[in-house]
C-alpha cells in the first residue's frame, strides 16, 4: 500500500508532495487509523538521558517541523519522534526549488532553510497533541540572526519548548543557514555549550525537571574536529550527541538527475560517513555520552550497524520517505538481532 501511495505522491513536486503526506498523516493520526496501516515493531526498550523510549528507532527532525503530524506519526511504532528545526521566528527559508529527489541513490537534497512556523505556532501544535511518548524538540536560529548572537535565538527557543520537550536537541550543523556551521568550532561552540548548560540548570529548578540537551553535529569534520567536539560536549555537561546532520559531498550521486544542487544531502550516500563519524565519537567518548544515530539507514541492517558502531539510538528520515513505516520494524528487529554484550 505505501509503495502505492510512494509511486503517487512521487509524481508531484517534492516539497508538495511533502506538505501533502504529512497533511494526510495528520489527519489519520487525528482519526486513529495510521496504527492500522502498519504493523507495529516488538517492544524492545532503551534508557538513556533519564528517559524510557518504547524501541530505539526514532523519527529525525525536518519531516514535521511544525509539529503539525505528531499524532499520526506516534501511532506508526517510532520509539520516539524529533520535531523542527524551529526558530524563534517564523521564517519562510530559502526560495523554491529547495528539495530534490534523487531515487537512483535512496538520497534527498534540500536547502530548506529552517523555514517553519515559529516556536510559538508549534508549541500549539504540541499541546493539542495527544501523543504522550517521548518528543524532542530540535531548535534553531533565526537567518537573519547574526551569528554572533546565535546564542540569543537558541537560549530563546530552549526557554519556550522546555516545559513541553522530553529532551531538546540544539541544531547547529545545517548547511542551509549561512554560518551555522562555525558554532561546532572553538570557542563558538564552548560558549554556546556553557550558555545553554547555565540556562538548562536554571530551567530545571523553575520547572522541577531535568529536560536533556543533544547536540545534532555534521558529518563533514575531520577526525580531529569530531574528537574535539566529543570533547567540548562532555566538559559543557550535555546529554547526548546526534550524529549526524546532512552532507554538502556529493559522493554517491555524481551525474545524477539534481546531484549537483546546492543544500545538504541526505539518504544512503551519507551512511557510511555518519557511521564514521559515530566510530569516532564513540572511541573518544567512551560511554561516557551516548549517541543518537542518524543517516542513511534505508534497510534494517543500517540501523543494527549504527547501534553496533556505538550508538544507543538511530533515527530515520529519508529511508521513512522511500520504504514507509515498515522500515520502523525492520531496523528494531535487526537492532533486536544484534548479539548481546
Amino acid at each position: 500500500m505505501y509503495s502505492l501511495a510512494r509511486d503517487l505522491l512521487f509524481r508531484l513536486s517534492p516539497e508538495t508532495s511533502h506538505e501533502l503526506s504529512l497533511d494526510l498523516l495528520g489527519a489519520g493520526g487525528r482519526l486513529g487509523l495510521n496504527g492500522l496501516l502498519c504493523k507495529k515493531p516488538a517492544a524492545l526498550p532503551v534508557k538513556i538521558m533519564g528517559l524510557e523510549f518504547a524501541n530505539p528507532v526514532g523519527l529525525a527532525a525536518g519531516l514535521d517541523k511544525n509539529g503539525d503530524a505528531i499524532d499520526g506519526l506516534g501511532q506508526l511504532g517510532f520509539g520516539f519522534l524529533e520535531i523542527g528545526t524551529v526558530t524563534p521566528r517564523p521564517q519562510p527559508g530559502n526560495p523554491k526549488p529547495r528539495l530534490f529527489r534523487l531515487p537512483e541513490a535512496q538520497a534527498i537534497i534540500n536547502r530548506m532553510g529552517f523555514n517553519n512556523h515559529g516556536v510559538d505556532y508549534l508549541l500549539e501544535r504540541v499541546r493539542a497533541a495527544r501523543y504522550r511518548g517521548v518528543l524532542g524538540i530540535n531548535i534553531g536560529k533565526n537567518f537573519d540572526t547574526p551569528v554572533e548572537r546565535a546564542v540569543d535565538d537558541y537560549l530563546i527557543g530552549l526557554e519556550k519548548v522546555y516545559p513541553h520537550a522530553s529532551y531538546v536537541t540544539v541544531n547547529v550543523s545545517s548547511p542551509n543557514t549561512p554560518g551555522l556551521r562555525s558554532l561546532q568550532f572553538g570557542d563558538s561552540l564552548r560558549q554556546l555549550l556553557e550558555a545553554l548548560r547555565r540556562r538548562q540548570e536554571d530551567l530545571a529548578v523553575e520547572h522541577g525537571r531535568r529536560v536533556p540537551l543533544a547536540i545534532k553535529i555534521a558529518p563533514d569534520m575531520s577526525d580531529e574536529e569530531t574528537v574535539e567536539v566529543a570533547r567540548a560536549l562532555v566538559d559543557a555537561g550535555m546529554d547526548a550527541v546526534i550524529a549526524t546532520n546532512t552532507t554538502l559531498s556529493r559522493e554517491g550521486v555524481e551525474g545524477l538527475l539534481h546531484g549537483d544542487e546546492a543544500g545538504g544531502l541526505s539518504g544512503a550516500p551519507v551512511r557510511d560517513k555518519s557511521t564514521h563519524t559515530v566510530k569516532v565519537l564513540a572511541a573518544e567518548l567512551g560511554g561516557r555520552l551516548p549517541i543518537i544515530a542518524v543517516g542513511g539507514i534505508t534497510e534494517g541492517c543500517d540501523a543494527a550497524e549504527k547501534i553496533a558502531a556505538g550508538a544507543s539510538l538511530v533515527q530515520i528520515y529519508s529511508g521513512f520517505i522511500y520504504k514507509g513505516p515498515k522500515l520502523i520494524r525492520e531496523a528494531v528487529d535487526a537492532i533486536a538481532a544484534l548479539p548481546r554484550t
